[in-house]
């Protein structure tokens, strides 16, 4: 099992729900998040005041899925959060060593 995380633009986020039940994916967590990588935020100006924003608005997608899936939900993330400028996000997938389905006691697999 693996656990693929993405960090999207907020904007993008039901482009990538979409995508990611089309391939059969129905269950994912959102977090919204603050930060920044190369795009090293922006300045703008609030009533005739500059100032500078560090932290941009992003939003924190986790999926836990099988691992023989993970790379068709990485696809399916990086298709549709794609938009060709810079802080477009990242994925990371690193694994999942268990899951409990706390209503029926599922483990594993069965309770993803």
């Amino acid at each position: 099992m693996k656990i693929v995380m993405a960090i999207i633009k907020p904007f993008k986020l039901e482009e990538v729900r979409d995508a990611l039940t089309a391939i059969g994916v129905h269950g994912l967590t959102v977090t919204e998040v603050k930060g920044y990588g190369r795009q090293k935020g922006h300045t703008e100006i609030y009533r005739g005041a500059e100032y500078a924003v560090s932290f941009l608005p992003k939003l924190k997608i986790e999926v836990a899925v099988n691992t023989d899936v993970a790379d068709k939900v990485v696809e399916a993330i990086v298709a549709a959060a794609r938009t060709g400028q810079i802080g477009d996000g990242k994925i990371f997938v690193y694994d999942l060593d268990s899951a409990v389905r706390i209503r029926t006691g599922e483990k594993d697999k069965d309770a993803l």
